[in-house]
């Protein structure tokens, strides 16, 4: 059986996009044979024709046909860019760019080798029943160990990338809270402060001196309070930058290894192949503009 390079998962897609595209084409051809009947019925109905009037016939049939083929061939260029769109948007999401060599398409050997694939699949012999497949995801095609390397070192700088910016925002919170904390602490010794000044007169003598002990002793309370939470702010602050330099760091590399990613892929020897290609179409495009400014001169 003809194969095409590719494991049975993608095989089986494109053994479903070939079902149809043969669905549509054999529409599309019923249609072109119903143009010729339709002809035969209403126009071939005289045993002679002149050949004014066979001019008018065969021209009335090529634009109904011409408009088919047509629609057709316009329907499948729009078809298959809608397919080119699925995949890239599936690349896409595992920061891949794919590319394309246009000049395979009209390879003689590999369209060869895709009908023999395509009439060793649909023959009715070897027809195969169709294959009940849920839409998966598609996973993109590595050229070896060191890109999928780089996607999991992608995928592993972004979750801790996620777990410091959720670690930093609960640092943010803890230090907001702290600074509340102390604000009312800081109030409450005010007014007891504003409280010992008031009641200072009125208080007896004998009692002057437990009172002035129980306010130092809250005093002393409150500073030893005041303290811890000084400590613990320093602290939570501190740790808020640490927090801040690793979400950098992180960021970093995950900026170096997309980098890293986008060069491997500039390395390919598809992606050296469409850039020559593209150098020798734009060498030829200067000198088709160099051949028109000589005729245009000329003129």
């Amino acid at each position: 059986m003809a194969e095409l390079g590719l494991n049975e998962h993608h095989q089986n897609e494109i053994i479903n996009y070939m079902r149809f595209a043969r669905s549509k084409r054999g529409l599309r051809l019923k249609t072109v044979d119903s143009c010729f009947e339709d002809l035969k019925e209403s126009r071939l109905v005289e045993e002679t024709f002149t050949m004014d009037e066979v001019t008018e016939v065969l021209n009335g049939l090529q634009a109904v046909v011409h408009s088919e083929v047509e629609s057709e061939l316009i329907n499948t260029a729009y078809t298959n860019v809608l397919l080119l769109r699925q995949l890239f948007s599936q690349a896409e999401k595992w920061y891949l760019k794919l590319q394309t060599d246009i000049s395979e398409l009209e390879n003689r050997e590999l369209l060869e080798q895709v009908a023999e694939f395509e009439k060793a699949e649909f023959t009715s012999s070897n027809k195969k029943p169709i294959i009940d497949i849920t839409k998966p995801k598609l996973v993109p095609i590595n050229e070896g160990g060191t890109t999928e390397l780089l996607n999991k070192e992608i995928l592993r700088l972004q979750q801790e990338n996620e777990k410091l910016k959720s670690r930093l925002k609960t640092i943010e919170i803890q230090a907001t809270n702290a600074l509340d904390e102390k604000s009312k602490l800081e109030r409450t010794l005010q007014d007891l402060q504003l409280d010992q000044g008031n009641q200072q007169d009125f208080i007896k003598a004998h009692d002057l001196d437990d009172l002035e002990n129980t306010v130092a002793a809250l005093k002393n309370e409150f500073q030893k309070t005041l303290n811890d939470k000084t400590e613990n702010q320093k602290s939570l602050e501190e740790n808020l930058a640490a927090a801040k330099h690793d979400l950098l760091r992180v960021q970093e590399q995950l900026s170096m290894a997309e980098k890293e990613l986008e060069k491997k892929f500039q390395q390919t020897a598809a992606y050296r192949n469409m850039k020559e290609i593209l150098t020798k179409k734009n060498d030829q495009i200067k000198d088709l503009r160099k051949r028109l400014a000589k005729y245009e001169s000329e003129d």
